[in-house]
């Protein structure tokens, strides 16, 4: 019989958060499978909401130092639905699931070193004001399209377009923002932890409840870490 691997979380508003995240990429993807890594007291929780094509990374604190027996450290790719069911938040834990066939994403994670600061990223005000005048963009136009040119081949297009964009002149794409904004990154109260980071071909949007990392060069291209 396999014993159960159980994460204790720093505390309950730890386990509330976590799994507020799943819920939030469960929303937007009913069949996530999301990627964890935990060394000592940290736990990493990766996902990829489809409609925004980056990568969210949610840090956890674990209440003690993650350990299986021997084993020192976790990393494996399971059901975000198995693991929100299992996230009790009274008692602050957490158990793993079973691990999956991951997404092709999966393999793929950004660098563990290597960020350096960049600049020009705009305040938190603006950054949210940037998104909602961009969904106000993609109804307008959308909305003014005549009902048979109103296609998804069209919708995705228009989407592309403005969600492509970038912020100011930092190269980091508006979708981005939209996805930190949406599975609740970018909100009140985290203005002193905001960053713009990048390590090779990717860039990171730190924010205090979590990031959001975009490639800018493909599979190809070199600076990016198979894991």
């Amino acid at each position: 019989m396999t014993v159960p691997r159980v994460l204790h979380l720093a505390d309950e508003g730890e386990a509330a958060d976590l799994a507020a995240f799943l819920g939030r990429l469960l929303h937007y993807d009913r069949g996530a499978a999301v990627r964890l890594q935990a060394a000592g007291t940290a736990l990493a929780v990766f996902g990829r909401p489809p409609s925004f094509e980056v990568l969210t990374i949610r840090a956890v604190r674990l209440e003690k130092p993650y350990e299986d027996g021997l084993d020192r450290t976790l990393d494996v790719t399971v059901s975000a639905g198995e693991f929100l069911e299992s996230v009790d938040e009274t008692a602050a834990t957490a158990v793993v699931p079973g691990a999956v066939t991951g997404p092709p994403w999966a393999g793929v994670l950004p660098p563990r070193g290597g960020w350096r600061a960049e600049p020009g990223l705009p305040a938190p005000d603006a950054l949210r004001t940037m998104v909602a005048a961009a969904v106000a963009e993609f109804r307008s136009r959308t909305q003014e399209l005549a009902p048979e040119l109103r296609t998804r081949a069209e919708l995705d297009r228009i989407g592309r377009e403005i969600w492509s964009r970038t912020v100011a002149d930092t190269g980091l794409p508006v979708r981005a923002v939209h996805a930190a904004q949406s599975l609740g990154f970018l909100r009140p109260g985290g203005e002193g932890g905001l960053g713009l980071f990048s390590s090779g071909t990717w860039l990171r949007l730190r924010t205090p409840y979590g990031s959001v990392a975009v490639r800018t060069a493909g599979l190809g291209t070199l600076g990016f870490s198979v894991r």
